[in-house]
């Protein structure tokens, strides 16, 4: 095939894999190749995979299929958590050409060139995941409002439900400095917004390489981390994407809260509110705290955005489990869901436990959360109506007009040119400018 000079990427799954994209999109361009936005004019597809649940694994599959429709000679490069968890089956897919794991992921254009000659089965670049030791720091670009900023990568908490240990290893951090120098980078971009991203966002701290057989020393802590991240000035608004109860401790909350950079917005998963289940799922809290941390944001922010991620249908949960789940939910004062059904993943502890839930009773269960979520949503909305609040403008579904999102993370339509972009403008929010969609 020679050297192909252009390139196209798609990504599912999470803020950290869009980061991740940017980042291998920026590497390609630095050696010359054209970044085509259309599958079909591009001589390398490279797919970044989530693989969360079965339905992400099944997406793979999809994109893959839609590709080659497109353009059956583009060369298919599949990377992310899915190529690391199941390269062989990744592999065996039809016009899949190359799959690269974690360790790899980085190192993408030193196996480009191995993609000569006609098409074949696809050839696998893995490494064990506990030989993972190292950060590679990432962050988007080309959206001209906000950027996702990588500061923190792998997990040591081994949730009994998830996979994410296996797919990206221990967990493991970019320096302060580095993270603060990044930030001042994009800035000065004429980004406006930086959401910071990880897999345990607010275990920061562990250092740049994981050292086999040792246990990780903590450089900083994530208090430290946005305390020198407020005073980057070329930043105007800061976000954190996800943080884990037990690790949104009283002093993040109360420097949030007298941040004028760091927005009263949070998104903290819950996954259930029932303690038999937390416990089962291996979570580190219990409903008690949770519900401790959403009163101390609401009394020194009640204008916060909060925001749960919660699981339906784990192992085990009764019909009395789940009303406890959603009874707990709807007496806390929080603004919208994600809501997952629970999928058995392979190698882990939950794939194996007694008690599973019929495929049709979860999938009832998360329409009686989602449209708990609509509702908290526009509850959330409306007790903000004739508010003035700051909105950051990007551009909107129709001609004329603009979206955005308010400091509490509010979605507003408004009217506007293509001038107003990546500004910011004050808004008194009046009904006809609230989007629940």
């Amino acid at each position: 095939m020679g050297s192909p000079r252009t390139v196209a990427f798609h990504t599912l799954g999470c803020k950290l894999n869009f980061s991740e994209t940017s980042s291998l999109q920026r590497m390609f361009e630095d050696q010359g190749y054209h970044v085509a936005e259309a599958y079909d004019h591009a001589d390398v597809f490279v797919l970044n995979t989530c693989s969360v649940t079965d339905f992400a694994d099944r997406k793979c599959r999809k994109f893959v299929r839609r590709v080659l429709r497109q353009n059956p000679q583009a060369r298919v490069v599949v990377t992310g958590c899915y190529a690391q968890l199941k390269p062989t089956e990744i592999a065996d897919i039809e016009g899949v050409d190359m799959v690269l794991g974690a360790a790899e992921k980085f190192r993408m254009l030193d196996y480009i060139d191995q993609l000569d000659g006609a098409k074949s089965k696809g050839t696998v670049h893995t490494t064990e995941i506990s030989e993972v030791s190292t950060f590679n720091n990432a962050f988007s670009f080309g959206d001209r409002t906000r950027s996702f900023l990588k500061v923190q990568d792998g997990c040591d908490y081994n949730c009994s439900f998830c996979t994410i240990p296996q797919a990206r290893g221990r967990s493991r951090s970019d320096t302060l400095d580095q993270v603060v120098a990044n930030a001042q980078q994009i800035g000065e971009s004429g980004v406006r917004e930086i959401v910071l991203t990880g897999v345990n966002l607010g275990d920061f701290g562990n250092g740049t390489e994981v050292i086999e057989g040792e246990r990780p020393k903590k450089n900083d802590l994530f208090i430290d981390l946005i305390r020198a991240l407020d005073r980057v000035d070329s930043v105007e608004r800061f976000r954190i994407s996800s943080i884990e109860p037990n690790l949104c401790t009283g002093e993040i909350i109360e420097f949030v809260a007298g941040s004028s950079r760091f927005m009263p917005h949070f998104h903290m998963p819950l996954q259930s509110g029932n303690n038999k289940q937390l416990a089962m799922m291996r979570r580190r809290y219990r409903r008690e705290l949770y519900e401790d941390r959403v009163k101390l944001i609401k009394k020194v922010m009640p204008h916060a955005c909060i925001g749960v991620d919660v699981i339906v249908g784990f192992p085990g949960e009764t019909d009395e489990d789940f009303l406890e789940t959603q009874r707990f939910i709807e007496s806390l004062d929080v603004s919208y869901l994600h809501v997952f059904t629970y999928s058995e993943r392979p190698n882990t502890p939950a794939a194996t436990m007694s008690g599973e839930i019929d495929m049709n009773k979860r999938r009832k269960r998360n329409e009686i959360l989602r449209h708990l979520s609509d509702q908290k949503k526009r509850s959330f909305y409306e007790q903000h109506l004739h508010e003035d609040r700051t909105v950051l403008l990007e551009p909107g579904k129709q001609p004329g007009q603009l979206a955005g999102w308010t400091d509490n993370y509010i979605r507003l339509n408004v009217a506007g040119g293509e001038e107003d972009v990546n500004t910011m403008r004050r808004v008194r929010i009046l009904p006809e400018h609230l989007d629940y969609n």
